[in-house]
């Protein structure tokens, strides 16, 4: 079995100094770093509560809470990945912990050791593994397997092979610590994106970035779980845009640039973005490639 312990303690007063530049901590496919400026244009600016509920790597709330849009207001960030919310959680409340397990992973990170810590799920020790420790194992295997890709078989098993990086970024002090002081001010949840009208109201913020629908049959990646999110589910969640719009929300939804796609929210304004794709075992297949960003009409 592989055991999951930490070798040694951080002391907590040589962190380094937190700067006010608040970032994501993990890396996550579809995430909106490099997207940020043609995106964030199209945001209002003044609005009540703020919602993410396809939260992924958070570029967008952090972002907003580095430009000062969110204070004191109410954050709701969420999404259906249980590891990536417990993760979430973890940076929040126990950054001191989870950097101490990572500085561990770091010293001992070999091929080997990624292949024994992905096995892990497919063991019933799994299910004994404390929050930290799963948190740990999801931060390890988002840094060091390949571009990222969280991706699970449709037995929910993690199945990306590893990277090729020569020294990679395992504990990454500054960025979780950052990430938690940013986080303090926020509710986490584990739960569908049609939850999010539970609590929302009049006037409040919602982002949406699901899994894109696919350009084409070979484009499949649709799925960050077990899972998928084609025909069915971006039905579902044009019908949660549509109710928010309603209710005088303020409402945005980033997705693939697709005639179904754009047929499904033609009533509402679609925004062409230009983003760089990096997912592709071919350089041919990478590039720039047009995304849509819609909103309602406020």
């Amino acid at each position: 079995m592989l055991v999951l312990t930490a070798k040694r303690k951080t002391d907590t007063k040589s962190r380094i100094s937190v700067g006010k530049k608040y970032q994501p901590f993990i890396k996550w496919v579809g995430g909106k770093r490099g997207l940020l400026s043609q995106i964030l244009d199209k945001f209002p600016t003044r609005f009540e509560s703020y919602h993410e509920p396809f939260l992924g790597g958070g570029a967008v709330f952090f972002e907003l809470y580095s430009r000062g849009l969110l204070k004191d207001k109410k954050i709701f960030l969420s999404d259906i990945n249980t590891e990536l919310i417990n993760t979430y959680n973890m940076v929040k409340n126990s950054p001191d912990e989870l950097i101490n397990q990572l500085d561990d992973y770091k010293e001992r990170h070999t091929a080997e050791f990624y292949y024994k810590t992905r096995q892990i799920d497919r063991m019933t020790e799994f299910l004994d593994l404390t929050d930290i420790q799963r948190a740990t194992r999801f931060i390890y295997l988002n840094k060091t397997c390949f571009n990222g890709l969280y991706r699970v078989n449709q037995k929910g098993y993690f199945n990306t092979p590893i990277g090729s990086y020569k020294n990679p970024n395992i504990a990454d002090r500054d960025t979780i610590y950052s990430a938690s002081e940013a986080l303090q001010y926020t509710t986490i949840s584990n739960k569908p994106f049609g939850e999010v009208m539970d609590n929302t109201s009049k006037d409040d913020l919602i982002y949406f970035d699901p899994p894109y629908y696919p350009l084409n049959a070979t484009s499949s990646f649709t799925a960050y779980n077990e899972n998928k999110f084609l025909e069915v589910k971006q039905k579902e969640l044009y019908e949660v845009f549509d109710k928010l719009d309603k209710a005088g929300c303020y409402v945005l939804h980033s997705n693939s640039d697709t005639q179904f796609i754009k047929n499904l929210y033609r009533d509402y304004e679609i925004n062409l973005i230009q983003a760089n794709r990096f997912i592709n075992s071919k350089s041919s297949g990478r590039g720039k490639i047009n995304e849509v960003l819609i909103r309602n009409k406020r």
